[in-house]
């Protein structure tokens, strides 16, 4: 059986957190279909003829029209999984070499490792959709574009070359998606813009007419989603105090942090981590304590 704990429909398409019970029938959708597992038992997929395996160390690829189902064991325990049915215009229009209709298979393998980014970004969605009061469809859609870039360029683009898979893309300038790895690889709010530009090879004014250009944000704007959503896999976890990650994302000060925080959010940092202790834990993991917050007044 499926049960549907969270739906978000948009111009991505579908983003559904389901809880999954039983074996399933062998379905296929029209659009491709990206699984990742948020928590409960391993559990496995049939995706077109191949058995893989379906665990936090994974991410399944369905292409459209694959037939798949959950192969697990009748009587095994749930498993909560992060299902996104991909909008094919959605992916079209930011991907169009990758997932055009001349592009055949967008996803060459059904299975890959994860890696780390991907499995912050998976985990991150998770909170920020049962935590859904607090989540605004633009949050929504950037970490979306964000886990199918990063999908993109960790699995794809080093397998083909690169100019045509970028072609017609808004990302087809490397030069910006450098600067967007440099940005996602320490998200601080003292980086300097100035010297961001000069690493991809750019001017201050270029870069940050290309960077609007191609991402739709500006450099500070982008920077400023990464350490909303950086800050919420801290606060998330329970194992981080407040000062700490305010600390690490470049705050002079915790309050700071605090204004920045609820004006992205809507609400101060300790109320999200209070009320992200009380999503419903990991199935056979207990809740890590909540630790003292010397700034939660602020």
């Amino acid at each position: 059986m499926n049960r549907p704990i969270r739906v978000f429909d948009g111009r991505f398409g579908r983003l559904i957190l389901l809880e999954v019970s039983a074996p399933g029938t062998p379905h296929a959708h029209s659009e491709p279909t990206i699984l990742l597992k948020h928590d409960g038992a391993d559990t496995e997929y049939l995706i077109g003829d191949e058995v893989v395996p379906l665990t936090r160390g994974d991410i399944a690829f369905v292409n459209a029209q694959d037939l798949h189902a959950d192969r697990r064991a009748p009587g095994s325990a749930p498993t909560r999984l992060l299902v996104l049915h991909a909008s094919g215009e959605w992916l079209r229009n930011s991907f169009p070499a990758v997932f055009g209709a001349s592009s055949g298979q967008a996803f060459p393998h059904r299975r890959e490792e994860i890696t780390p980014r991907i499995r912050q970004l998976a985990d991150t969605l998770a909170v920020e959709i049962v935590n859904d009061q607090f989540l605004s469809p633009e949050r929504l859609e950037f970490m979306l574009q964000e886990l199918v870039l990063s999908i993109i360029d960790t699995y794809i683009a080093r397998r083909r070359a690169s100019s045509p898979l970028w072609r017609g893309s808004r990302f087809e300038d490397s030069r910006i998606r450098r600067a967007i790895a440099l940005l996602r690889a320490r998200p601080n709010k003292d980086m300097n813009m100035d010297e961001v530009a000069s690493q991809v090879g750019l001017s201050r004014s270029r870069f940050y007419d290309l960077f609007q250009l191609c991402t739709g944000r500006s450099p500070r704007a982008y920077l400023d989603m990464l350490c909303v959503e950086t800050a919420i896999s801290r606060l998330a976890s329970g194992r981080a105090k407040i000062a700490d990650v305010s600390a690490e994302l470049g705050f002079s000060a915790q309050s700071n942090f605090t204004r920045f925080f609820l004006h992205q959010v809507g609400i101060p940092p300790s109320e999200y981590r209070r009320a992200a202790s009380r999503l419903e834990p990991v199935p056979g993991q207990s809740t890590p304590p909540e630790e003292d917050d010397p700034g939660s007044s602020t």
